[in-house]
C-alpha cells in the first residue's frame, strides 16, 4: 500500500491512526457512524488494491477493540463435559444484505447478553451470494465493530460438503476442492468448520459400518487437513454429519456406526488429534421447507424424541456438545423452545432471514429479480412448479447478481428490514435460552490475537472452486 494515510484519513481524521503497519483506534466513537460504513462499502464493493486494504483495516481494528474471529470449540467441549447447558446455539446463514443482517444480529446480541451464536456460509452460500471467505469475515466483524459489540465472533463454513455425483467420477478432485475452500476460508477467519461427507452415506451396503465407512473414512481425511490449517492458539470447531438433511431420519446405531468408526480411523492416523465437537443428525425438516404450490410452506414432522436422544448420546458417549439440527427457521414459532429444552446443541437458520428480504424490499425490485429468474433459472424449473413454487426455491440464486443493488437500498427500506430482523432475532434468541450466554463464551473460549501484515497490493489468496448445487 503506497499510501495508507491519504485513504485513511478521509474517513476517520486522527480517531484511528496506521504507524509502521500497526493500528491505533484513538476513539472508538467514530467506528459506530457513518464513516465506519464507508470503510465496510469500501471492503466489499472497492477496487481491488483498496479492498484489501480495508478488509485489513476491519480485521486490525477488531483485533484492538476486542472483537476478533473465534472458534467455539473450547465452549462445545465444555458443554459436553456438562459444565454448561440450558441452551440452543443459533448458527445464522447470512445471505443477503451482509452487513444490515449481522447488524441486527449484533443489536440483539449486545440487547440480551448473548455470546453463543454462529455466523455461517455454505459453500452453496458462497457462490450463489457471491461472498469469498474473506469478504465474508470482514462484513460480520464489522458488523460487531459497528454495533459496539465485544467479544469472540463465531464464523462458521457451513456444509463443506462433498458433491457425491463428482466424487464417484474423480474422488481425489472433489476432496481437493473442498481442501481448497477450507484452505481459503481458515486464512480468512473461518474458524468452525462443518465438514458435510454424508452425501457418501451408501445405504445399499449390509452393515451400519460399511454404510457409513465412506462418510467417516473422507469426514477424517478433512478433519485432519483443517487441524494442519489452524492458527498458532486456535483449535477449529469441526462438525461431522451422519444423515442428509431432508432424508430418513437419523437414528442412534448410525451415529454410533459413524462416531465409533470416526474417532478409531483418527485415533491410529493421527493420534491425539482433537476430533468433533457435535454431530449434524436429520430428524425430520429439510433445506427451506417444503413449498406448496400457493407459495406457503408445509408443516414440518420434526422429531423431538429422536433429536434429543441423540443429543444425548452425542455428550454421554462421545464428549461432543451434542446434535445438530438442519433446515430449521421455516419451523413454526411455537417450536423453538423445545431445542434448548432437550437440549440440542446446535440449530442452523437460513431460509426465513431471505424469506423476510423479499417480502420488505420494493416490489418493483422484486420483480426484476424474479425476471431474472426467469431467464438464468429456467432449467431449474419443473413442469408441475407454479410460478410461487419456482420463485421459492430459486430466488437465493438472484441475491449474487443483485448483491450491490441490495447494499444500497434507500435507508427507510434497510431500517424497515432491519426492525423486522430485530424482532425476530429478538425472539429467536430468547426462545433458543441464548440470552446471558456472553458468560459462558468469556469463561471458556480463549481467542488470541491474530494480527496480519498490512497489505501491499491484490489479495494473492486463490478461490476454490463453486458449487452453487449442494447443501446450504
Amino acid at each position: 500500500m503506497s499510501d495508507t494515510t491519504t485513504f485513511l484519513a478521509p474517513l476517520f481524521g486522527s480517531a484511528v491512526t496506521v504507524a509502521e503497519g500497526h493500528v491505533h483506534v484513538h476513539d472508538t466513537s467514530v467506528l459506530e457512524t457513518g464513516k465506519f460504513d464507508a470503510l465496510v462499502h469500501q471492503a466489499v464493493f472497492g477496487g481491488e488494491t483498496e479492498r484489501e486494504y480495508a478488509r485489513w483495516l476491519i480485521w486490525e481494528i477488531g483485533q484492538q477493540v476486542g472483537v476478533r474471529a473465534g472458534s467455539i470449540h473450547e465452549l462445545y467441549v465444555a458443554r459436553g463435559q456438562g459444565k454448561c447447558g440450558g441452551f440452543t446455539v443459533p448458527a445464522i446463514n447470512v445471505r443477503a444484505m451482509s452487513y444490515d443482517t449481522a447488524r441486527a444480529i449484533f443489536r440483539t446480541a449486545r440487547k440480551l447478553d448473548a455470546g453463543a451464536f454462529i455466523l455461517e456460509i455454505a459453500r452453496s452460500e458462497i457462490a450463489y451470494t457471491e461472498q469469498r471467505p474473506a469478504e465474508y469475515v470482514s462484513v460480520m466483524l464489522a458488523a460487531a465493530i459497528r454495533e459496539g459489540y465485544r467479544g469472540p465472533v463465531f464464523i462458521q463454513g457451513d456444509h463443506f460438503q462433498v458433491n457425491h455425483k463428482k466424487y464417484a467420477v474423480d474422488p481425489v478432485t472433489e476432496v481437493n476442492a473442498v481442501k481448497a475452500l477450507v484452505t481459503e476460508a481458515v486464512a480468512a477467519g473461518f474458524y468452525n468448520i462443518d465438514v458435510d461427507t454424508s452425501t457418501l452415506v451408501d445405504l445399499s451396503r449390509p452393515t451400519l459400518a460399511e454404510q457409513q465407512r465412506l462418510n467417516y473414512e473422507v469426514c477424517v481425511d478433512i478433519t485432519r487437513f483443517v487441524r494442519a490449517a489452524e492458527p498458532k492458539g486456535i483449535t477449529i470447531s469441526i462438525g461431522g454429519e451422519i444423515g442428509e438433511v431432508g432424508t430418513e431420519n437419523s437414528t442412534p446405531e448410525e451415529l454410533e456406526a459413524f462416531m465409533e468408526g470416526f474417532n478409531a480411523t483418527l485415533a491410529a492416523q493421527a493420534p491425539g488429534t482433537a476430533g468433533l465437537s457435535k454431530i449434524s443428525v436429520q430428524s425430520g425438516t429439510s433445506h427451506g421447507g417444503v413449498v406448496l404450490a400457493d407459495g406457503s410452506i408445509a408443516d414440518v414432522a420434526l422429531d423431538l424424541e429422536t433429536l434429543e436422544t441423540l443429543s444425548k448420546l452425542a455428550r454421554d458417549r462421545y464428549g461432543m456438545a451434542g446434535a445438530v439440527q438442519h433446515g430449521a427457521s421455516t419451523l413454526p414459532d411455537t417450536a423453538f423452545n423445545n431445542f434448548p429444552r432437550i437440549e440440542t446443541a446446535e440449530i442452523h437458520l437460513a431460509t426465513n432471514f431471505q424469506n423476510m428480504m423479499f417480502d420488505h424490499i420494493p416490489a418493483e425490485l422484486r420483480q426484476e429479480m424474479y425476471a431474472w429468474l426467469d431467464v438464468n433459472a429456467k432449467d431449474e424449473r419443473k413442469a408441475t412448479d407454479t410460478d410461487e413454487q419456482f420463485y421459492y426455491k430459486t430466488r437465493k440464486k438472484a441475491i449474487g447478481p443483485f448483491k450491490k443493488t441490495l447494499w444500497g437500498l434507500p435507508a427507510e427500506v434497510r431500517q424497515a428490514i432491519g426492525a423486522a430482523y430485530d424482532a425476530k432475532f429478538t425472539f429467536l434468541f430468547t426462545q433458543l435460552g441464548i440470552a446471558d450466554t456472553l458468560k459462558y463464551v468469556e469463561q471458556f473460549v480463549t481467542v488470541p490475537a491474530q494480527h496480519r501484515p498490512l497489505p501491499d497490493g491484490a489479495s494473492t489468496v486463490v478461490a476454490a472452486p463453486d458449487d452453487a448445487d449442494l447443501s446450504d
